[in-house]
């Protein structure tokens, strides 16, 4: 529990005077944090967006009630806005939810000139914007059926109606001011990670009615952190908030000297230390890399064509090490993958002929070359949508789904994929052909544009990439209009239903970008969601799993290593599973700069 360090303020007779000693304590100025995007950021409405680079903003931006010990491994829940943990009750259907007094929201003309105080009642309102239609939000699988009433409202709503904020929903009982108790209509034990999820930020009603029109563009919160300017897809710039809380550093740590070093640096130290941090997005992994060996930023990570360089023999390269920098490494938790869409009327379908068009594509594609030439050995291969340090994982599984082209072959034949006169298949019927893999315009991405035409070329079937921005490509898969696209999950929380809720009917337009519908697949998440953890629980992953490589639905990838090379200058990094974006965790020393 991170209790012992956290200190607010709450007598409203000593505002002004407290408001003039949180600016005095101000983080520096002068300490400014330089970060490289790989891909562009979509916007900062916390229930709007789902891609990884949005969400890191939105994590410093605005608060959660709930956050993650900065140095426990495996990752423990704290609180943040929060008192305490919350209190759950009636077999996990209730829990109560106590926050701190005192925490105010950053300075915006949307309040006319008053301090506004978070309270319980941002949160409600803030869960109740995922099931309003106009929010179109891509995270409303979170609560879309699981607190009592508040599907009614949405239901109102979606009859045509204006979303009621005003109405009562006896699931967000506000206790008190600062005490929100959910009431859920059945049990789970995953509640509490979701709430600390960037998308369950707090937003003030104020902020969004009064930027309606795109609240994506302007985020304000309770963080560390305020977005001071935004040029689109280019750069962001973040200020230390003058107005947030005390916070001191207080972690423990374990006996790794990664995190002995974070804790020597940081600790009793106020949250942030860095005053201004710089995002710019730079896609090439080439330009990246050039930008780091020149000082223009402060780490990089996910640099794999360099890995050779960086880390010789997984070592870091003796001329890095002189020069102060140092390595941070470990297996992420997530996974890769490209997924057919089931609705496409080429690849899509479940019929015996469509679910072996699939099939063959999968057999078709050599993820160990993919691992060994592309990614130079920065990755291990997944066998299931559960991976390592994951619950649910079960590291001997193995899918049934290898790499076999001339089973690939065989199946094509057997189905009625004849070639034809060029050496290329026809459907069953006759017609050409082609798969089409949507993939973005960077270097790196042409790269799997070239392996996966040379793994189709084996087994006679056209293949053609159409390029578009990450951005533009994530709205298309959720309105299912993407053939074939790879993309990558990160988990937001440490259990399989995280990644099982990618294929689960429901979240078709949300987040099941494969729009797989699958009746014996969606009864066992059902099933699995309501359970806690047991041996019967994680039988029901591997079921699931199973089914989905029966439907042939995704090619599975790889669970990539974040390999994190970091100037001597940024003091206290720790790379954490969930906690991507952990600067406010951080320091910065400007005299150690070299460029």
């Amino acid at each position: 529990m991170l209790a012992a360090g956290w200190r607010t303020w709450v007598t409203a007779a000593t505002l002004p005077a407290i408001f003039a000693a949180q600016v005095a304590l101000a983080a520096d100025p002068a300490k400014v944090l330089r970060v490289a995007f790989e891909v562009s950021e979509t916007g900062f409405d916390p229930v709007k967006v789902t891609d990884n680079y949005s969400s890191q903003i939105l994590r410093v931006v605005f608060e959660r009630m709930l956050s993650y010990d900065y140095l426990a491994r495996p990752v423990k829940l704290i609180p943040a806005t929060a008192e305490a943990l919350p209190e759950v009750t009636d077999n996990g259907r209730t829990y109560t939810f106590k926050l701190r007094k005192g925490i105010f929201f950053q300075p915006d003309p949307a309040f006319k000139g008053e301090r506004r105080e978070l309270t319980a009642a941002d949160y409600a309102y803030s869960i109740k914007r995922f099931l309003d239609p106009a929010n179109r939000s891509p995270w409303r699988f979170l609560v879309d059926g699981k607190i009592v009433g508040l599907d009614a409202v949405a239901k109102k709503a979606a009859q045509g109606k204006r979303f009621d904020y005003d109405a009562k929903v006896p699931g967000l009982e506000l206790v008190d001011r600062y005490t929100l108790r959910v009431h859920l209509t059945a049990t789970d034990y995953n509640f509490a990670y979701i709430m600390a999820m960037p998308s369950m930020s707090a937003v003030a009603r104020e902020v969004i009615e009064t930027y309606a029109e795109d609240t994506n563009a302007h985020p304000v919160g309770t963080g560390p952190y305020l977005l001071k300017s935004w040029t689109r897809k280019a750069k962001m710039i973040l200020e230390a908030s003058p107005d947030y809380r005390e916070v001191v550093w207080n972690f423990a740590g374990s006996d790794d000297a990664r995190d002995k070093a974070a804790v020597a640096a940081m600790k009793g130290k106020r949250i942030p230390q860095i005053g201004r941090i710089e995002i710019s997005v730079i896609e090439e992994e080439q330009s990246r890399w050039l930008a780091f060996q020149r000082g223009e930023i402060d780490f990089i990570d996910r640099f794999g064509t360099f890995a050779p360089i960086a880390i010789p023999g997984n070592k870091l390269a003796p001329d890095f090490a002189a020069r102060g920098i140092t390595w941070d490494r470990s297996v992420e938790p997530e996974i890769t993958y490209y997924f057919f869409n089931m609705k496409d009327p080429v690849l899509g379908g479940y019929s015996k002929e469509k679910i072996a068009l699939r099939r063959a594509l999968m057999l078709a594609y050599d993820v160990r070359e993919e691992i060994e030439v592309i990614r130079k050995g920065q990755a291990i291969a997944d066998e299931s949508p559960v991976p390592p340090g994951v619950v649910g994982y079960d590291p001997s599984y193995r899918s049934i789904i290898r790499y076999d082209p001339v089973l690939a072959n065989q199946l094509l034949d057997y189905f009625g994929y004849k070639k034809g006169a060029d050496g290329y298949r026809n459907d069953p019927s006759g017609k050409p052909l082609t798969v089409v893999l949507i993939s973005e315009p960077q270097a790196v991405s042409r790269e799997y544009d070239e392996l996966w035409k040379k793994s189709l070329d084996a087994i006679g079937i056209r293949f053609e990439t159409r390029k578009g921005p990450f951005s533009d490509n994530i709205k298309a898969a959720e309105a299912c209009q993407l053939a074939m696209w790879g993309s990558a999950w990160i988990a937001d929380y440490p259990d399989g239903e995280n990644f099982m809720q990618l294929s689960y009917g429901p979240n078709i337009h949300q987040s099941n970008h494969a729009c797989y519908e699958s009746a014996a697949y969606d009864a066992m998440y059902v099933k699995m969601k309501n359970m806690p953890d047991s041996p019967e629980r994680n039988r029901l992953f591997l079921l699931m799993t199973r089914q989905m490589e029966v439907d042939s639905v995704w090619k599975m990838g790889v669970s990539r290593y974040r390999n994190v090379l970091v100037y001597p200058q940024l003091k206290g990094y720790r790379y954490h599973p969930i906690l991507v974006s952990a600067w406010e965790y951080m320091d910065l020393d400007p005299s150690l700069r070299k460029h």
